[in-house]
C-alpha cells in the first residue's frame, strides 16, 4: 500500500464504523488526494481536498459518533489525553490530528476540556520529503545557514516546508548537518505520539512539544545546545521577543509567518520588527498548490 493510502486509512481508523465505511468506499485516487475528514452534527462526514470539500454517502453525523471518535482516537483513555484536548485537539498514531469543537468547560479562566461535541476534524498528515532540497542551499552564506522567515498565506504548505527544511538540515542533505531544536507548541511539526514523533525530522532533531513557543525556545537553548532553532507560526509580541533574544545567542532561526508578501509582513504589527532587526536573512514565499507549488528565497538586506 501506498504511503499517502496507509495515511488515509490510519486517519480514518478513528472514525465511528459507519462512517468509516463511507470513507473506506471512497475510490482510491480520491484518498491519496484527501487532506481532512470532517463531520459536523446533523451533515453527512465530507472529505477535504484541496479544492473543497465533498460528502460521503452515509447517514447524518449525530453527537453519538463525535463521542465514538473521541474515544476511539484516545484510546478508551480521554482523561489521559486531557492535556491535548484542552487545546481542542489530539495526534494519533501517525501524526494525523483530530480536531474538535464544541462546549468548553472553563476552570480558574483557562479550558479544562470540551463537552457537548459539534463538529470533528481529523486532519491527515502527510510528508513530502525532498521539497526543501533544491532551496535549501540558498540559505547558506560563506557556510552558515542564515535566519529563514518562511512566508506565505493559511494552507499553502508553510509547515510542511518546514519540516522537510528541518529534516534536510539535520541529515545533511546537500548542506552542512546542524543540531536542530524544535519548540513544536501544537505538535503540528514532529507530531508526537506517546513521546515518539511521527513525522521525521532527522537524526540531530531535538524535539520539545506543548510548551508554548517563547518558553520553549529558552528551553531548548538551555538544555540542548542547539545550532539551529525552529517554530512553527510566529503569531504574538512574546513570539517575536523570544526570537529575538535567541538570535542574539548564536543559532539560527527558522520560522514560519502568516502573510503573502514582504509588504504583507510589514503591516503585520505583531511582525512589524522582524525584518528591520536584521534577525532573519532569507525569506521564503510559497505560490501555488499541491504537487504545482513553488519556492522563492529573497535574500534580506
Amino acid at each position: 500500500m501506498e504511503q499517502r493510502e496507509l495515511a488515509f486509512e490510519q486517519a480514518a481508523s478513528v472514525l465511528p464504523l459507519e462512517l468509516r465505511r463511507a470513507a473506506a468506499a471512497l475510490p482510491r485516487v480520491s484518498k491519496l488526494r484527501a487532506e481532512e475528514l470532517r463531520l459536523r452534527t446533523g451533515w453527512p462526514a465530507a472529505v477535504v481536498f484541496s479544492e473543497g470539500e465533498l460528502p460521503l454517502d452515509g447517514p447524518p453525523v449525530e453527537p453519538e459518533h463525535l463521542e465514538q471518535l473521541l474515544e476511539l482516537a484516545s484510546r478508551y483513555s480521554v482523561h489521559a489525553v486531557a492535556e491535548q484536548l484542552s487545546q481542542g485537539f489530539l495526534t494519533i498514531r501517525g501524526g494525523h490530528r483530530v480536531g474538535l469543537c464544541g462546549t468548553a468547560a472553563r476552570e480558574d479562566g483557562r479550558t479544562r476540556t470540551l463537552r457537548e461535541l459539534s463538529s470533528a476534524s481529523v486532519r491527515i498528515a502527510r510528508q513530502f520529503p525532498g521539497i526543501a532540497r533544491e532551496i535549501a542551499g540558498e540559505l547558506y552564506e560563506a557556510g552558515r545557514l542564515q535566519s529563514t522567515l518562511i512566508l506565505a498565506p493559511p494552507g499553502a504548505g508553510k509547515t510542511s516546508l518546514l519540516r522537510d527544511l528541518i529534516r534536510t538540515i539535520s541529515e545533511g542533505e546537500g548542506v552542512p548537518p546542524l543540531r536542530v531544536g524544535v519548540a513544536d507548541q501544537r505538535g503540528e511539526l514532529g507530531a508526537a505520539f506517546q513521546g515518539v514523533p511521527q513525522l521525521e525530522l532527522g537524526r540531530r532533531t531535538d524535539l520539545l512539544t506543548g510548551c508554548p513557543k517563547a518558553q520553549g525556545l529558552m528551553m531548548l537553548l538551555r538544555a540542548m545546545n542547539p545550532q539551529v532553532l525552529a517554530v512553527d507560526e510566529v503569531t504574538a509580541p512574546e513570539d517575536v521577543d523570544a526570537l529575538l533574544s535567541a538570535g542574539g545567542c548564536g543559532a539560527a532561526l527558522l520560522a514560519t509567518v502568516h502573510g503573502r508578501d514582504s509588504a504583507d509582513l510589514a503591516r503585520r504589527a505583531v511582525c512589524r520588527d522582524l525584518v528591520p532587526s536584521g534577525l532573519f536573512r532569507r525569506l521564503i514565499t510559497i505560490e501555488g498548490q499541491g504537487d504545482r507549488r513553488s519556492y522563492r528565497v529573497e535574500v534580506l538586506e
